[in-house]
């Protein structure tokens, strides 16, 4: 353990240059860069990935896997464009939508929790489930006109210069740092992340810790999915599909092992940076979408390789220096 969380700082310390170098690189190549504004901005552009981010970051820990939060975005987005099209007034549609992410997330958990499926199968069978409901809802139309407070929430400022996603962002992020690293529940994910079987004869409520975790992902995922649907002021079947790749890369840039067990909320922001601000410098550079979205695959890429080779590279070393150690004893 002391090894990883060596190796964890250095990786942080890694992001830390990677996200200088891209800062300076922006602010030298785009005026007014640095403003306050800018920053919000950037953030705005990708808030609900960044938002999903957070608990995506307890699920991989945990040595699990969500690939259904973004199909649950599209779906609960869908979900509160249907039912306000039919009539619903938009706040019992908006309330409709959150508990489809709550339904969603149970469904996903009985099966992960309860019976024991892989959640890389299991979630994976949601991505096309959910998303092809959210098709059957709406099928290739668009639904928009929603009421002004509702658009209002999602595309102007609440607090300030920032608006609600924002707002609620910072406040989950820290909730999401004081229970990952400061409580017992997150000790309960790390442990179950490293070893499943030694955390369940140690006491821990595997099943329960899993099953709060999916429910949550789902649920932040449905909150995420309304908050995208006022900021674009329309929905369709569609929406936010592809999102599961920025944000498992968020994760897995951040230090978090795939294998899970390690990682920590500090890098995941740091790499929520670095990506934000690399989309941002390729668009200053006039690269297309399909380009930026080639780099964050790459980027995805590295982070699971990039740790793993490390590890086995200091594995060698260690080995290395302890045939040495014998052979000069001898």
């Amino acid at each position: 353990m002391r090894h990883r969380a060596a190796f964890l700082q250095r990786w942080e310390g890694l992001l830390v240059v990677l996200l200088a170098v891209t800062v300076v690189y922006n602010a030298l190549n785009a005026p007014g860069y640095m403003t306050l504004g800018n920053w919000i901005n950037l953030f705005q552009l990708s808030i609900e990935k960044i938002i999903v981010a957070l608990i995506m970051t307890f699920i991989i820990i945990n040595a699990e896997i969500d690939l259904s939060v973004a199909s649950v975005m599209g779906l609960s987005a869908c979900t509160a464009g249907f039912l306000y099209a039919n009539g619903t007034p938009m706040e019992w549609a908006v309330v409709a939508a959150l508990l489809v992410g709550v339904a969603a997330g149970l469904f996903n958990s009985f099966w992960i929790g309860v019976v024991g499926l892989p959640s890389l199968v299991v979630t994976l069978s949601g991505l096309i489930g959910y998303r092809g409901l959210a098709y059957v809802l709406l099928e290739d139309r668009s639904i928009g006109g929603f009421p002004q407070w509702f658009n209002r929430l999602g595309q102007q400022p609440l607090l300030g210069p920032f608006p609600l996603a924002l707002i609620i962002f910072f406040v989950l992020l820290v909730f999401a740092i004081i229970i990952l690293q400061y409580s017992g529940f997150g000790r309960y994910v790390y442990v179950i992340g490293n070893n499943r079987e030694v955390a369940r004869y140690s006491g821990v409520h595997v099943r329960r810790t899993k099953m709060i975790l999916f429910v949550t992902s789902s649920t932040i995922a449905a909150l995420a999915g309304i908050l995208y649907a006022a900021r674009l002021g329309a929905v369709r079947g569609d929406m936010a599909m592809g999102f599961e790749l920025d944000i498992i890369t968020m994760v897995l840039l951040g230090g978090v092992s795939i294998f899970g067990g390690s990682g920590s909320m500090w890098g995941v922001l740091l790499s929520v940076l670095i990506i934000l601000n690399l989309r941002n410098g390729m668009g200053l550079a006039n690269l297309s979408g399909h380009v930026q979205t080639g780099v964050i695959g790459v980027l995805l890429i590295l982070s699971v390789l990039v740790p793993n080779v490390a590890g086995t590279i200091q594995a060698a070393l260690k080995r290395y220096r302890a045939q040495r150690m014998e052979t000069g004893s001898a």
